[in-house]
């Protein structure tokens, strides 16, 4: 729940800064998700073999977290330099993806494990029911 509440508190703030076409949030967001992770949510996507499910759904906790981490440090950083339009927007949301960038990326040195898996956070019985009813 909290990961939403961060997530339409960033939309908001957008919003506020001419940000209003879908496709200039699913931009913004592949940003912030490119400077975090290394992929865009469609490349994301494909790591987990998911189709039409949500991604944010399918996250493990750690990457769930520092999904919330760059989604947030962007809405910090939008209500400090207060972006307007598009271009700007892209900047910051790759300064805050950056933020949880490195963050994972140190976690992985400290750790020697990757933060991005194959594995999912539902269960494996529900995503292939989901899989199933989906071929249905």
């Amino acid at each position: 729940m909290r990961s939403i509440a961060i997530r339409e508190e960033l939309t908001d703030e957008w919003k506020e800064r001419e940000i209003k076409e879908q496709n200039e949030f699913a931009m913004l967001t592949a940003e912030i998700s490119k400077a975090t992770f290394g992929l865009t949510p469609t490349d994301f996507k494909k790591v987990k073999n998911l189709k039409q499910e949500n991604l944010r759904d399918h996250m493990t906790d750690l990457e769930l977290i520092f999904s919330m981490l760059g989604e947030a440090s962007t809405t910090e950083i939008v209500k400090k330099k207060n972006p307007v339009g598009f271009v700007q927007n892209v900047e910051v949301a790759k300064q805050g993806g950056k933020i949880a960038g490195d963050a994972r990326k140190a976690l992985e040195i400290q750790s020697g494990v990757k933060v991005v898996t194959r594995d999912n956070y539902l269960p494996e019985t529900i995503n292939q029911k989901s899989l199933k009813d989906a071929e249905n």
